[in-house]
């Protein structure tokens, strides 16, 4: 009879490079969206030849920095171990979630605007239908899914003020770039990149005291 040996599966350290990958490839996401698309949606934007080209390259990084963040919410929570509180643990997980949930709606609407201007519609372009897609898609990504981004960053902040596993100037500094994504409205795809720049800064740290241990 064979004996199966089980063995207990542990978080690699490379992990914590998932959060360095989402900050490069969601603001480069954003910076080659924000570059052809104005912050008043009722402003024409032109989407053809070379601006739909950046378009399509931003559109096509999105999945790959949504993958990598369920990687960092994956480094994040095996941090926290048997410190782990139900409350804000549920707290945390939902509110990723439902900030890459937001993040996917929205570029699905962006992705759905670029494929009618390739395929040369026109008069649907010149219509009000496009200011009503440009503008569900900001509202969407700049107005909830920030405010869900906010959330998370205030339940991890909590979370780590109260176990300790982080110094205290992170949940301090945390709290205050959440306060910012959480209470300046603004149409603004600038304003978004807050949320992966402090993903980047948290990713690097656990890979400074990483390597310390």
């Amino acid at each position: 009879m064979t004996t199966t040996t089980l063995r207990r599966l542990d978080t690699p350290r490379s992990a914590a490079l998932a959060g360095v990958a989402f900050a490069l490839l969601f603001s480069t996401s954003l910076a080659l969206l924000r570059s052809v698309t104005p912050e008043d949606p009722f402003v024409v934007a032109s989407w053809t030849e070379g601006a739909g080209g950046r378009v399509r390259v931003a559109l096509a990084l999105v999945p790959f920095a949504g993958i990598a963040f369920l990687w960092f919410i994956g480094v994040l929570r095996d941090q926290f171990g048997e410190l782990e509180d139900r409350f804000f643990a549920s707290v945390f997980l939902g509110s990723g979630l439902l900030f890459l949930a937001m993040v996917f709606v929205s570029m699905a609407l962006a992705g759905a605007l670029l494929a009618g201007v390739s395929a040369g519609r026109e008069s649907v372009f010149s219509s009000d239908t496009v200011a009503f897609g440009r503008a569900t898609m900001l509202q969407v990504g700049n107005v909830y899914a920030l405010r869900m981004a906010a959330v998370f960053m205030i339940s991890l902040g909590t979370i780590w003020l109260r176990t300790g596993l982080m110094p205290r100037w992170v949940s301090v500094a945390t709290y205050a770039l959440a306060a910012v994504l959480l209470f300046v409205i603004s149409l603004s795809l600038w304003v978004a990149l807050v949320f992966p720049a402090w993903v980047l800064a948290v990713s690097l740290l656990i890979l400074v005291r990483s390597r310390r241990r």
